[in-house]
């Protein structure tokens, strides 16, 4: 544990309260995934879960019972959304290890063989690309069980 109080005026947080918007894909009782403004590819998106959770040394165990499943199933809809060969997901836990929000989320990015992915956190997108990304997730999700 980091020793670190969870910020509750971190962006996700001001997502899940509605403050800020975002193109949402998924959202249940207990998670919310949504896509990434600054993507590493096409269709890269996060998940987190509705609990105020800093990062993986503070989540109650509890919480991954309800964010793995949706973490699967936004990944098997972003494979078959951008015809990836696979796809990488990715959780950094302090900064040392790369965390920049600190909300617990994981990161779902579809990859295609023999393409670099961008670098993390380099330029922020454009909405009407991440409207339509988004889009194509929820039409694959409707084939996801």
């Amino acid at each position: 544990m980091s020793g670190i109080p969870y910020d509750p005026d971190n962006i996700f947080a001001k997502i899940l309260r509605g403050d800020i918007p975002c193109h949402a894909v998924f959202e249940d009782e207990h998670t919310l995934a949504f896509m990434d403004v600054m993507p590493q590819a096409e269709g890269h998106t996060l998940i987190i879960p509705k609990v105020p959770s800093r990062n993986i040394f503070d989540a109650d165990p509890t919480t991954f019972m309800w964010l793995m499943p949706t973490v699967q199933k936004i990944a098997k809809a972003v494979k078959k959304a951008f015809h990836a060969d696979g796809v990488r997901v990715i959780q950094f836990n302090e900064p040392a290890a790369g965390q920049t929000v600190f909300h617990l989320h994981f990161h779902v990015i579809p990859v295609q063989d023999g393409v670099a992915l961008k670098p993390h956190a380099a330029k922020l997108e454009d909405g009407g690309t991440l409207a339509h990304n988004a889009e194509m997730i929820r039409e694959a999700l409707k084939f996801i069980s």
